[in-house]
């Protein structure tokens, strides 16, 4: 019989400590939320903060790990490099100190400081460059130099899971609705940064032969919803998004517009506003870009309250709001981003109170895509 040579026991080791850790992890929970002025409707927000790096990137982090050792590009002791707005770097670095390898977080420098203390608390390292838009290429040029791995996350996303279920994201949710009054939700909601989740949830759902519509919601400065639009996959932007986690200025390779059913933009006030409105709601401080998820959950539940229809409404807690207590959460950092949230609160409230969404901010930049055309929700 041929002995395993030492590289191949160590990724066998490896892959054993990622599956002894997720065999010790619950899967998130599933929230409720009653909306008295909607009835027959029903909200579900899927916990993904209750992960235990604290976000939904800890399921792509175990992903991009497992896709890495089973394709042979990580091996003892080399070199992981990211290019992260944060929350994924902070799942990597977890899984670096878990199997003893060293771990390089490339990020913008606006990230906020709690999150790259998060990086540092699990042993990686952060290294922060001024231009959002070159953090691929300064991630790809620290690997190169150490002779190391770059995971590059915005690539392998959408093929590094398993869309076909292997409890992922979709499959779960799924599963824990399989007891609700409406099982199967008419409208998931999601944000894309990578695009792995939705391309997941796209793809699952139409593999399961679902009745389930996919929204992915795109904050200001981002290409995604433009691409959606367009189909113009070299189209760039000058800046870097407003909500971290979510948005992109060039278009990623893992978000697969062909498995989303509708796309709404989302102006950062206003993702603000819902990220606030939604902590009142669910009793903790959530981050920026549950509030565009909330966002564009909300306007599909009024549309579906105003076309007579039943069902449910499913989306996601991204992260903690603790990740932002300096920025996101701080009146100082939303002054100097001259934010007013006034308008974006009175229309939340009045949709709280009677469902309807119709008399939105008038001169808000919003814009909303399927089946081939724009519609301004504004009237």
């Amino acid at each position: 019989m041929t002995r395993a040579s030492p590289e191949q026991a160590w990724v066998a080791w490896a892959m054993g400590m990622i599956a002894a850790d997720f065999r010790r992890s619950s899967d998130t929970h599933m929230l409720p939320i009653h909306l008295p002025a909607c009835p027959g409707i029903k909200l579900y927000v899927k916990d993904e903060s209750s992960h235990i790096t604290g976000s939904l990137k800890h399921r792509l982090a175990r992903a991009l790990y497992l896709y890495a050792l089973a394709n042979g590009y990580l091996s003892q002791g080399k070199l992981v490099v990211e290019a992260s707005s944060g929350s994924t770097a902070i799942s990597e670095a977890y899984f670096a100190r878990m199997l003893g390898v060293p771990f390089v977080a490339v990020m913008p420098a606006s990230v906020s400081k709690e999150k790259i203390a998060l990086i540092e608390s699990h042993g990686g390292r952060c290294h922060l460059v001024d231009d959002p838009r070159t953090v691929y290429e300064v991630a790809a040029a620290v690997a190169a130099k150490a002779d190391g791995h770059y995971m590059d996350q915005f690539t392998y996303a959408e093929r590094a899971t398993d869309w076909r279920g292997n409890n992922n994201i979709a499959e779960t949710i799924f599963a824990q609705l399989s007891r609700e009054d409406h099982p199967i939700p008419r409208w998931i909601v999601v944000g894309a940064g990578t695009g792995g989740t939705s391309t997941t949830l796209g793809r699952y759902i139409r593999y399961q032969g679902h009745d389930t519509g996919l929204c992915v919601v795109d904050p200001e400065h981002s290409i995604t919803f433009d691409y959606y639009r367009t189909g113009d996959a070299l189209m760039t932007l000058d800046r870097g998004s407003g909500i971290e986690g979510i948005g992109r200025p060039r278009v990623e390779p893992s978000f697969i517009p062909t498995v989303v059913d509708r796309m709404i933009k989302v102006p950062d006030a206003a993702s603000f506003a819902a990220m606030f409105f939604g902590n009142k709601l669910l009793g903790r401080r959530t981050g920026p870009s549950t509030g565009t998820n909330l966002w564009g959950a909300f306007e599909l539940i009024a549309e579906m309250r105003r076309n007579g229809e039943e069902g449910s409404v499913v989306t996601l807690i991204c992260d903690s709001g603790d990740r932002y207590l300096q920025t996101y959460y701080s009146d100082v950092w939303l002054a100097r981003q001259k934010v007013d949230l006034a308008p974006w609160q009175r229309h939340l409230t009045e949709f709280a109170e009677s469902g309807a969404w119709e008399n939105i901010v008038p001169h808000a930049r919003f814009l909303d895509q399927r089946n081939g055309l724009d519609a301004p929700v504004a009237p």
